[in-house]
């Protein structure tokens, strides 16, 4: 494994520091919550080894969002990254090639290059809506296709594809021997329709999900993988098992809370993100200088800055961050040109989310 930092994770708040940030669009989840947000606390948790597949009774609750996936479709992982990392290193090696959607989650791309596999890129282009042409990753696939890698609803864009192209990359799979991993950490937060698991559809898909970015329990690493192909399950338990044994008592037993409130919690949360994308929506309805694709799903979305081309990009974001106190993700970290950026408006509260979207447009003007 060739091992390279990612670049979102060179650049994240983190990194630079929160208390040079005021107003903080750059964040993919809603608002980090405690215990005490969603009325829970800590059980008198025995601290032994964990069942090795994840707690049983957290696997029916994410196994019961889908009617044909059982909790044995479910192994629990550290974070949406800990199922994507079993994954790429289960199914990839040196000798095998991979399709991959871009602009993608950075870790869709980077595991794969730190394996070594070759890769096609099938790129979106804001002029299409970010939309999957199934006939061009059809196009892309070759004898040594292992993996086909899409996200849904999509990150950073927040666009959705709709069940036909899903079920047409899922007979594309089929058909070439191949598995089709859908990361669909935002499928809780999908504004009107809501598609079903990928795994649920054929034993040749896997579907991936976390609590972090639509619960805003990141802290716990708290994720899933989903396939209803049994070797392919204990493949994928193998690696979990030599990586970590087992995941954290405590962290499943705070994730099985969450989820016993799952319903109550989204009822409350979907009418709250859908109006903040309205918020973004209205300033960029008279920002002339910004457009966007509209999301259909999560809490992020990639708007296009409409500039000159002698506009001076990293300046700009240099300004923007420096003088107005706002920062956002800029196209680059999704290898993207930097007149792209992503912007959350989940994370920040609403005050914070005006007064950046106008910090933008000053930045912009001076």
């Amino acid at each position: 494994m060739n091992y390279a930092r990612m670049v979102i994770e060179k650049e994240a708040p983190e990194e630079y520091g929160y208390d040079r940030i005021r107003y903080n669009l750059s964040e993919s989840s809603i608002t980090d919550q405690k215990l005490s947000d969603i009325g829970l606390s800590l059980p008198d948790l025995t601290l032994f080894y964990g069942e090795h597949r994840g707690d049983k009774d957290l696997r029916a609750l994410i196994a019961a969002q889908d009617e044909i996936i059982s909790p044995d479709d479910v192994l629990v992982t550290a974070g949406a990254a800990g199922a994507l990392f079993i994954i790429s290193t289960s199914l990839l090696s040196e000798r095998d090639h991979l399709v991959v959607i871009r602009p993608n989650y950075a870790t869709n791309i980077e595991t794969p290059r730190a394996i070594g596999c070759a890769i096609s890129y099938v790129d979106l282009a804001f002029e299409d809506g970010f939309a999957i042409d199934v006939a061009r990753v059809a196009a892309a696939i070759q004898p040594n296709t292992r993996l086909i890698s899409v996200t849904c609803p999509h990150n950073p864009t927040g666009t959705m594809m709709d069940r036909a192209d899903l079920d047409a990359l899922v007979a594309l799979a089929d058909s070439s021997n191949c598995h089709l991993l859908v990361d669909e950490t935002y499928r809780d937060l999908s504004y009107g329709r809501r598609l079903p698991s990928a795994a649920s559809l054929s034993t040749r898909a896997i579907s991936v999900s976390s609590l972090s970015k639509a619960f805003g329990i990141p802290g716990i690493r708290i994720g899933w993988l989903v396939t209803r192909d049994k070797a392919l399950q204990e493949r994928f338990l193998a690696a979990k098992e030599q990586i970590g044994i087992c995941g954290s008592v405590i962290d499943e037993g705070i994730a099985r809370g969450m989820l016993e409130r799952r319903d109550s919690f989204l009822a409350t949360l979907l009418p709250e993100m859908a109006r903040r994308r309205d918020i973004v929506q209205a300033w960029i309805d008279r920002e002339p200088l910004v457009d966007w694709v509209r999301p259909e799903g999560g809490v992020v979305g990639f708007p296009r800055l409409n500039v000159d081309p002698g506009f001076d990009l990293d300046r700009f974001y240099v300004n923007l961050l420096e003088n107005h106190g706002t920062y956002v993700g800029p196209g680059h970290w999704f290898e993207m040109p930097k007149h792209f950026f992503r912007v959350g408006f989940g994370w920040p509260t609403e005050a914070q989310l005006r007064a950046g979207l106008d910090a933008i447009s000053a930045a912009l003007r001076r």
